[in-house]
């Protein structure tokens, strides 16, 4: 029997690093800032992979509406992109809010605009830390 081995998929890898540095930062959150609330591990990590998936989804849109403003020829064009690139980045915090408050209720809480907007701050720093560490 003759086994084909593959190369490991590395975006998989990254995602699941990405959730643990997630993990970490949020659980020291919720250590240090009162208003950030998780009542148990298995909801941080929950939370976590929440976090990653709607993350992924705003950095995805934050490039499209950067390649759009960068496409534009006109003025108009440049500033309706700049103002889609500022709806993208403001309006992400109430996304997350608002989606960790459907999904897990009181039990968890990040805070308020500004206490998620560091929270994604310092995922995001983090995240990018660990991969240039793991990729030597």
């Amino acid at each position: 029997m003759c086994t084909v081995e593959r190369p490991p998929d590395t975006r998989l890898a990254a995602g699941i690093v990405d959730v643990f540095v997630y993990v970490v930062v949020l659980n020291l959150f919720v250590e240090y800032f009162p208003a950030v609330v998780s009542e148990t591990f298995t909801l941080s990590l929950l939370t976590a992979v929440l976090l990653k998936g709607v993350l992924e989804l705003v950095v995805a849109a934050k490039e499209w509406v950067k390649a759009r403003f960068r496409a534009a020829s006109s003025v108009a064009g440049r500033v309706l992109a700049g103002f889609l690139l500022w709806l993208v980045l403001f309006g992400s915090k109430f996304l997350v809010l608002e989606l960790v408050r459907l999904v897990f209720g009181e039990r968890v809480q990040l805070g308020g605009f500004f206490a998620v907007t560091l929270l994604i701050l310092v995922l995001m720093v983090g995240r990018a830390g660990v991969r240039r560490l793991v990729a030597g």
